[in-house]
Protein backbone atom coordinates (compact mmCIF):
# COMPACT_ATOMS: atom_id res chain seq x y z
CA UNK A 1 0.00 0.00 0.00
CA UNK A 2 1.63 3.60 -0.99
CA UNK A 3 2.46 5.56 1.78
CA UNK A 4 -0.28 8.26 2.43
CA UNK A 5 1.91 12.02 1.38
CA UNK A 6 1.27 14.96 4.02
CA UNK A 7 1.07 18.24 2.79
CA UNK A 8 4.58 20.01 2.66
CA UNK A 9 5.31 22.35 5.25
CA UNK A 10 6.32 25.81 4.50
CA UNK A 11 9.57 26.93 4.94
CA UNK A 12 9.93 28.86 8.30
CA UNK A 13 11.72 32.11 9.11
CA UNK A 14 12.85 33.78 12.30
CA UNK A 15 12.76 37.07 13.20
CA UNK A 16 9.13 38.21 11.51
CA UNK A 17 9.44 42.10 11.15
CA UNK A 18 7.35 44.68 13.08
CA UNK A 19 4.49 43.67 11.30
CA UNK A 20 4.22 40.38 11.55
CA UNK A 21 5.40 39.44 8.02
CA UNK A 22 8.59 37.04 7.24
CA UNK A 23 9.08 39.27 3.51
CA UNK A 24 11.42 42.30 3.95
CA UNK A 25 9.39 45.32 4.23
CA UNK A 26 11.11 48.70 2.86
CA UNK A 27 10.65 52.41 4.38
CA UNK A 28 9.72 54.78 2.68
CA UNK A 29 8.75 58.08 2.86
CA UNK A 30 4.95 58.41 1.31
CA UNK A 31 5.87 60.98 -1.38
CA UNK A 32 8.63 58.92 -2.54
CA UNK A 33 6.30 55.99 -2.81
CA UNK A 34 3.33 58.03 -4.61
CA UNK A 35 5.85 59.44 -7.41
CA UNK A 36 7.47 56.03 -8.13
CA UNK A 37 4.34 54.19 -8.08
CA UNK A 38 1.27 55.95 -9.15
CA UNK A 39 2.98 59.01 -10.92
CA UNK A 40 3.92 56.70 -13.92
CA UNK A 41 0.73 54.85 -14.16
CA UNK A 42 -1.39 58.50 -13.65
CA UNK A 43 1.10 59.66 -16.72
CA UNK A 44 0.58 56.56 -18.74
CA UNK A 45 -3.50 57.19 -18.61
CA UNK A 46 -3.03 60.61 -19.58
CA UNK A 47 -0.84 60.52 -22.45
CA UNK A 48 -1.36 56.85 -24.04
CA UNK A 49 -5.09 57.08 -23.13
CA UNK A 50 -7.38 60.04 -22.20
CA UNK A 51 -5.98 63.54 -23.49
CA UNK A 52 -5.73 64.75 -26.97
CA UNK A 53 -3.09 66.19 -28.80
CA UNK A 54 -2.18 68.85 -31.08
CA UNK A 55 -3.66 67.03 -34.25
CA UNK A 56 -6.58 66.56 -32.25
CA UNK A 57 -6.50 62.79 -31.45
CA UNK A 58 -6.57 60.55 -28.77
CA UNK A 59 -3.67 57.53 -29.37
CA UNK A 60 -7.25 55.10 -29.73
CA UNK A 61 -8.41 57.03 -32.69
CA UNK A 62 -4.98 57.90 -34.29
CA UNK A 63 -4.18 53.87 -34.64
CA UNK A 64 -7.42 53.14 -35.98
CA UNK A 65 -7.09 55.69 -38.24
CA UNK A 66 -3.84 54.96 -39.48
CA UNK A 67 -4.76 51.41 -39.91
CA UNK A 68 -7.34 52.22 -42.06
CA UNK A 69 -5.55 54.64 -44.23
CA UNK A 70 -2.71 51.66 -44.42
CA UNK A 71 -5.50 49.03 -45.38
CA UNK A 72 -6.33 51.51 -48.48
CA UNK A 73 -9.57 52.81 -47.34
CA UNK A 74 -9.02 56.17 -48.51
CA UNK A 75 -9.69 55.37 -52.07
CA UNK A 76 -11.16 51.78 -51.88
CA UNK A 77 -14.83 50.99 -51.32
CA UNK A 78 -15.88 50.00 -47.98
CA UNK A 79 -15.00 47.21 -45.49
CA UNK A 80 -16.61 45.15 -42.77
CA UNK A 81 -16.07 46.88 -39.90
CA UNK A 82 -14.80 43.58 -38.31
CA UNK A 83 -11.47 43.63 -40.62
CA UNK A 84 -10.91 46.77 -39.60
CA UNK A 85 -10.90 46.12 -35.40
CA UNK A 86 -9.08 42.81 -36.36
CA UNK A 87 -6.13 45.02 -37.65
CA UNK A 88 -6.01 47.80 -35.74
CA UNK A 89 -5.06 45.25 -32.92
CA UNK A 90 -1.54 45.18 -34.38
CA UNK A 91 -1.54 48.91 -33.42
CA UNK A 92 -3.83 49.05 -30.43
CA UNK A 93 -3.83 46.50 -27.91
CA UNK A 94 -7.34 46.21 -26.83
CA UNK A 95 -10.09 44.18 -26.82
CA UNK A 96 -12.28 44.42 -30.43
CA UNK A 97 -15.47 45.99 -28.21
CA UNK A 98 -13.58 48.77 -27.33
CA UNK A 99 -11.90 49.72 -30.54
CA UNK A 100 -15.24 49.00 -32.13
CA UNK A 101 -16.30 51.54 -30.01
CA UNK A 102 -14.30 54.10 -31.14
CA UNK A 103 -14.89 53.33 -34.44
CA UNK A 104 -19.10 54.01 -33.69
CA UNK A 105 -17.87 57.59 -32.51
CA UNK A 106 -15.89 58.31 -35.61
CA UNK A 107 -18.61 57.49 -38.06
CA UNK A 108 -20.97 59.64 -39.53
CA UNK A 109 -23.79 57.27 -39.00
CA UNK A 110 -23.58 58.07 -35.00
CA UNK A 111 -23.61 61.74 -35.51
CA UNK A 112 -21.18 62.54 -32.80
CA UNK A 113 -19.12 64.85 -34.69
CA UNK A 114 -19.28 68.27 -36.58
CA UNK A 115 -17.44 66.35 -39.92
CA UNK A 116 -17.06 62.50 -39.60
CA UNK A 117 -13.89 60.83 -40.60
CA UNK A 118 -15.86 56.96 -40.43
CA UNK A 119 -17.86 57.08 -43.72
CA UNK A 120 -20.12 54.17 -42.19
CA UNK A 121 -23.23 51.79 -43.54
CA UNK A 122 -25.42 49.87 -41.54
CA UNK A 123 -26.56 50.77 -38.03
CA UNK A 124 -24.38 52.75 -35.93
CA UNK A 125 -26.66 54.08 -33.29
CA UNK A 126 -26.97 57.49 -32.86
CA UNK A 127 -24.90 59.83 -30.26
CA UNK A 128 -28.29 61.81 -29.24
CA UNK A 129 -29.93 58.10 -27.90
CA UNK A 130 -29.03 56.38 -24.71
CA UNK A 131 -30.71 52.79 -25.79
CA UNK A 132 -30.54 52.84 -29.82
CA UNK A 133 -27.68 50.18 -29.79
CA UNK A 134 -25.24 49.86 -32.92
CA UNK A 135 -25.47 46.69 -35.30
CA UNK A 136 -22.36 44.20 -34.42
CA UNK A 137 -18.67 44.56 -36.17
CA UNK A 138 -19.81 41.58 -38.79
CA UNK A 139 -22.70 43.57 -40.12
CA UNK A 140 -21.64 47.38 -40.97
CA UNK A 141 -19.44 48.63 -43.35
CA UNK A 142 -16.72 51.40 -43.37
CA UNK A 143 -14.17 53.42 -45.20
CA UNK A 144 -11.97 56.55 -44.59
CA UNK A 145 -14.38 60.01 -45.52
CA UNK A 146 -13.17 62.53 -47.75
CA UNK A 147 -12.11 64.64 -44.76
CA UNK A 148 -9.64 62.19 -43.88
CA UNK A 149 -7.65 63.30 -47.40
CA UNK A 150 -6.57 66.37 -44.99
CA UNK A 151 -5.45 63.83 -42.34
CA UNK A 152 -2.82 62.15 -43.81
CA UNK A 153 -1.45 64.58 -46.72
CA UNK A 154 2.27 64.37 -47.14
CA UNK A 155 2.59 61.61 -44.57
CA UNK A 156 4.67 59.56 -46.33
CA UNK A 157 6.95 62.89 -46.92
CA UNK A 158 9.06 62.84 -43.34
CA UNK A 159 6.14 65.47 -41.82
CA UNK A 160 6.00 63.44 -38.99
CA UNK A 161 8.07 61.28 -36.74
CA UNK A 162 6.62 57.16 -37.04
CA UNK A 163 7.10 55.25 -33.66
CA UNK A 164 7.60 51.21 -32.54
CA UNK A 165 3.90 50.00 -32.41
CA UNK A 166 3.77 47.94 -28.62
CA UNK A 167 5.77 45.26 -29.75
CA UNK A 168 8.12 46.54 -31.36
CA UNK A 169 6.95 45.27 -34.94
CA UNK A 170 5.32 48.19 -36.66
CA UNK A 171 5.46 51.51 -37.39
CA UNK A 172 2.79 54.29 -36.59
CA UNK A 173 2.51 57.86 -36.79
CA UNK A 174 3.27 59.99 -33.13
CA UNK A 175 0.80 63.24 -34.64
CA UNK A 176 -0.78 62.89 -37.98
CA UNK A 177 -0.10 65.95 -40.48
CA UNK A 178 -4.05 67.38 -40.46
CA UNK A 179 -3.45 70.57 -42.50
CA UNK A 180 -6.34 72.16 -40.78
CA UNK A 181 -6.68 72.86 -36.85
CA UNK A 182 -9.05 69.65 -36.06
CA UNK A 183 -7.91 70.05 -32.67
CA UNK A 184 -10.69 72.77 -32.57
CA UNK A 185 -12.97 71.29 -34.63
CA UNK A 186 -13.68 68.11 -33.49
CA UNK A 187 -15.14 67.47 -30.21
CA UNK A 188 -13.18 65.68 -27.69
CA UNK A 189 -13.74 64.16 -24.31
CA UNK A 190 -11.54 63.00 -22.13
CA UNK A 191 -11.28 62.00 -18.31
CA UNK A 192 -7.93 60.61 -17.13
CA UNK A 193 -5.68 60.26 -13.22
CA UNK A 194 -6.70 63.95 -11.49
CA UNK A 195 -7.72 65.10 -14.99
CA UNK A 196 -10.29 65.55 -17.65
CA UNK A 197 -10.35 67.71 -21.52
CA UNK A 198 -13.13 68.41 -22.97
CA UNK A 199 -13.04 70.78 -25.82
CA UNK A 200 -15.97 71.84 -27.83
CA UNK A 201 -15.98 71.77 -31.85
CA UNK A 202 -15.72 74.83 -33.92
CA UNK A 203 -17.22 75.19 -37.26
CA UNK A 204 -14.44 74.44 -39.71
CA UNK A 205 -14.92 77.52 -41.59
CA UNK A 206 -14.71 79.85 -38.98
CA UNK A 207 -11.82 78.02 -37.83
CA UNK A 208 -9.64 78.21 -41.14
CA UNK A 209 -11.06 81.46 -41.38
CA UNK A 210 -9.49 82.34 -38.05
CA UNK A 211 -6.57 80.63 -38.30
CA UNK A 212 -5.70 82.30 -41.36
CA UNK A 213 -5.88 86.15 -39.75
CA UNK A 214 -4.32 84.79 -37.05
CA UNK A 215 -1.01 84.27 -39.21
CA UNK A 216 -1.26 87.18 -40.92
CA UNK A 217 -1.84 89.17 -37.26
CA UNK A 218 -1.18 87.58 -33.89
CA UNK A 219 -3.39 90.46 -32.44
CA UNK A 220 -6.46 89.25 -34.30
CA UNK A 221 -9.61 89.52 -32.24
CA UNK A 222 -10.60 85.61 -32.44
CA UNK A 223 -14.37 86.65 -31.41
CA UNK A 224 -14.70 88.11 -34.29
CA UNK A 225 -14.18 85.57 -36.93
CA UNK A 226 -14.53 82.50 -35.19
CA UNK A 227 -18.48 83.60 -33.28
CA UNK A 228 -18.99 80.74 -31.05
CA UNK A 229 -18.73 76.67 -30.19
CA UNK A 230 -20.62 74.62 -32.90
CA UNK A 231 -22.29 71.91 -31.97
CA UNK A 232 -23.08 67.98 -34.18
CA UNK A 233 -26.19 67.89 -32.49
CA UNK A 234 -27.46 71.77 -32.89
CA UNK A 235 -30.00 73.36 -30.37
CA UNK A 236 -29.56 77.26 -29.33
CA UNK A 237 -26.61 78.83 -27.59
CA UNK A 238 -27.05 80.92 -24.69
CA UNK A 239 -24.19 82.37 -23.68
CA UNK A 240 -22.68 86.12 -22.36
CA UNK A 241 -20.13 87.61 -24.62
CA UNK A 242 -17.89 88.62 -21.56
CA UNK A 243 -18.37 84.60 -20.46
CA UNK A 244 -17.67 83.32 -23.79
CA UNK A 245 -14.23 85.72 -24.19
CA UNK A 246 -13.24 84.09 -20.51
CA UNK A 247 -13.46 80.56 -22.31
CA UNK A 248 -11.34 81.79 -25.23
CA UNK A 249 -8.79 83.49 -23.76
CA UNK A 250 -8.87 80.84 -20.52
CA UNK A 251 -9.82 77.43 -22.21
CA UNK A 252 -12.18 76.52 -18.71
CA UNK A 253 -15.99 77.97 -18.27
CA UNK A 254 -19.29 76.91 -20.00
CA UNK A 255 -22.45 78.15 -21.73
CA UNK A 256 -26.13 76.63 -21.96
CA UNK A 257 -27.27 74.90 -24.66
CA UNK A 258 -31.68 74.22 -24.77
CA UNK A 259 -33.41 72.45 -27.40
CA UNK A 260 -34.84 73.83 -31.00
CA UNK A 261 -38.76 73.15 -31.53
CA UNK A 262 -41.70 73.76 -33.15
CA UNK A 263 -45.24 74.35 -32.53
CA UNK A 264 -47.61 72.58 -34.80
CA UNK A 265 -51.18 74.51 -34.62
CA UNK A 266 -53.34 72.15 -36.41
CA UNK A 267 -52.38 69.08 -34.13
CA UNK A 268 -51.83 71.33 -30.57
CA UNK A 269 -48.41 69.49 -30.86
CA UNK A 270 -44.80 70.38 -29.81
CA UNK A 271 -41.96 69.17 -32.22
CA UNK A 272 -38.48 69.15 -30.35
CA UNK A 273 -35.52 68.38 -33.26
CA UNK A 274 -32.72 69.08 -31.90
CA UNK A 275 -31.15 68.73 -28.90
CA UNK A 276 -28.34 69.83 -26.29
CA UNK A 277 -25.15 67.39 -26.94
CA UNK A 278 -24.62 66.52 -23.41
CA UNK A 279 -28.12 64.82 -23.27
CA UNK A 280 -30.02 61.98 -24.72
CA UNK A 281 -33.87 61.29 -25.90
CA UNK A 282 -34.51 58.88 -23.28
CA UNK A 283 -32.87 60.88 -20.45
CA UNK A 284 -35.13 63.92 -21.52
CA UNK A 285 -38.45 61.78 -21.56
CA UNK A 286 -37.75 59.93 -18.40
CA UNK A 287 -37.48 63.76 -16.86
CA UNK A 288 -40.51 64.86 -18.53
CA UNK A 289 -42.31 61.41 -17.49
CA UNK A 290 -40.88 61.89 -13.65
CA UNK A 291 -42.57 65.55 -13.85
CA UNK A 292 -46.01 64.68 -15.30
CA UNK A 293 -46.70 61.51 -12.59
CA UNK A 294 -45.27 63.72 -9.88
CA UNK A 295 -47.93 66.63 -10.86
CA UNK A 296 -45.49 69.56 -11.60
CA UNK A 297 -46.01 69.76 -15.06
CA UNK A 298 -49.86 69.41 -15.90
CA UNK A 299 -50.35 70.71 -19.64
CA UNK A 300 -48.67 67.75 -21.24
CA UNK A 301 -51.44 64.77 -22.53
CA UNK A 302 -48.74 62.25 -23.75
CA UNK A 303 -44.95 62.31 -25.18
CA UNK A 304 -43.66 60.30 -27.58
CA UNK A 305 -40.43 59.45 -29.44
CA UNK A 306 -41.01 59.73 -33.19
CA UNK A 307 -37.39 59.40 -34.03
CA UNK A 308 -37.05 57.76 -37.52
CA UNK A 309 -34.78 57.72 -40.54
CA UNK A 310 -34.74 61.25 -41.20
CA UNK A 311 -33.72 62.37 -37.52
CA UNK A 312 -34.31 62.93 -34.53
CA UNK A 313 -38.37 64.17 -32.96
CA UNK A 314 -39.87 64.58 -29.68
CA UNK A 315 -43.63 64.72 -30.26
CA UNK A 316 -45.41 66.27 -27.47
CA UNK A 317 -49.25 66.89 -27.04
CA UNK A 318 -51.05 69.42 -25.00
CA UNK A 319 -53.85 69.80 -23.20
CA UNK A 320 -56.08 71.74 -24.54
CA UNK A 321 -55.88 76.12 -23.90
CA UNK A 322 -52.26 75.38 -22.85
CA UNK A 323 -49.74 78.08 -23.52
CA UNK A 324 -46.61 76.10 -25.47
CA UNK A 325 -44.18 78.83 -25.08
CA UNK A 326 -44.77 79.14 -21.19
CA UNK A 327 -44.85 75.14 -21.49
CA UNK A 328 -41.18 75.09 -22.88
CA UNK A 329 -39.90 78.00 -20.75
CA UNK A 330 -41.01 75.35 -17.82
CA UNK A 331 -39.34 72.73 -19.10
CA UNK A 332 -36.23 74.28 -20.26
CA UNK A 333 -35.89 74.98 -16.52
CA UNK A 334 -36.97 71.68 -14.99
CA UNK A 335 -35.31 69.19 -17.60
CA UNK A 336 -32.24 68.69 -19.79
CA UNK A 337 -34.26 69.89 -23.00
CA UNK A 338 -31.76 72.45 -21.46
CA UNK A 339 -27.99 71.85 -20.01
CA UNK A 340 -24.82 73.09 -19.41
CA UNK A 341 -21.95 72.44 -21.74
CA UNK A 342 -18.71 72.77 -19.90
CA UNK A 343 -15.29 73.61 -21.72
CA UNK A 344 -11.78 72.59 -20.44
CA UNK A 345 -9.23 73.06 -23.80
CA UNK A 346 -6.73 70.55 -21.49
CA UNK A 347 -4.28 69.37 -24.88
CA UNK A 348 -0.92 67.47 -24.56
CA UNK A 349 1.61 69.49 -25.94
CA UNK A 350 5.02 67.72 -26.13
CA UNK A 351 4.04 64.86 -23.76
CA UNK A 352 2.82 67.46 -21.42
CA UNK A 353 -1.14 68.90 -20.52
CA UNK A 354 -2.11 72.26 -20.93
CA UNK A 355 -5.31 74.08 -20.38
CA UNK A 356 -4.99 76.84 -23.03
CA UNK A 357 -7.42 79.62 -24.61
CA UNK A 358 -8.09 79.14 -28.31
CA UNK A 359 -4.85 81.45 -29.14
CA UNK A 360 -2.55 79.58 -27.29
CA UNK A 361 -3.70 76.39 -29.20
CA UNK A 362 -3.77 78.02 -32.45
CA UNK A 363 0.17 79.63 -31.56
CA UNK A 364 1.00 75.74 -30.66
CA UNK A 365 -1.03 74.38 -33.87
CA UNK A 366 0.54 76.63 -36.46
CA UNK A 367 4.11 76.06 -34.75
CA UNK A 368 3.78 72.24 -35.00
CA UNK A 369 2.51 72.53 -39.06
CA UNK A 370 5.01 74.97 -39.93
CA UNK A 371 7.10 72.33 -38.38
CA UNK A 372 5.53 69.64 -40.58
CA UNK A 373 5.55 71.94 -43.87
CA UNK A 374 9.24 72.32 -43.03
CA UNK A 375 10.05 68.58 -42.92
CA UNK A 376 8.42 67.91 -46.06
CA UNK A 377 10.41 70.68 -48.01
CA UNK A 378 13.79 68.78 -46.65
CA UNK A 379 12.28 65.57 -47.49
CA UNK A 380 11.63 66.71 -51.73
CA UNK A 381 14.52 69.07 -51.50
CA UNK A 382 16.76 66.07 -50.43
CA UNK A 383 15.08 63.79 -52.69
CA UNK A 384 16.10 66.02 -55.66
CA UNK A 385 19.49 66.37 -54.73
CA UNK A 386 19.89 62.63 -54.79
CA UNK A 387 18.14 62.41 -58.05
CA UNK A 388 20.40 65.10 -59.84
CA UNK A 389 23.53 63.59 -58.43
CA UNK A 390 22.53 59.99 -59.39
CA UNK A 391 22.23 61.82 -62.94
CA UNK A 392 25.10 63.41 -62.59
CA UNK A 393 26.82 60.12 -61.94
CA UNK A 394 25.50 58.33 -65.19
CA UNK A 395 26.21 61.06 -67.22
CA UNK A 396 29.87 61.61 -66.06
CA UNK A 397 32.29 60.68 -69.00
CA UNK A 398 33.98 57.47 -68.05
Amino acid sequence: MAKKKTPQEGKKFDNPNVMGLHAEVLEQPITETLELNYMPYAMSVIVSRAIPEIDGFKPSHRKLLYTMYDMGLLTKARTKSANVVGATMKLNPHGDAAIYDTMVRLSRGYGALLHPFVDSKGNFGKVYSRDMAWAASRYTEVKLDTICGELFRDIDQDTVDFVDNYDGKLKEPALLPTTFPNVLVSANQGIAVGMASNLCGFNLGEVCDTTIAFLKNPDHDILSTLKAPDLPTGGELIYDAAALGEIYRTGRGSFKVRAKWRYLKSENLIEVYEIPYSTTSEAIMDKVSELVKAGKIKEIADMRDETDLTGLKLAIDLKRGTDPDKLMSKLFRMTPLMDSQSCNFNVLIAGMPRVMGVREILEEWTAWRADSVRRRVYFNMKKKQKYFKELHTELKPG
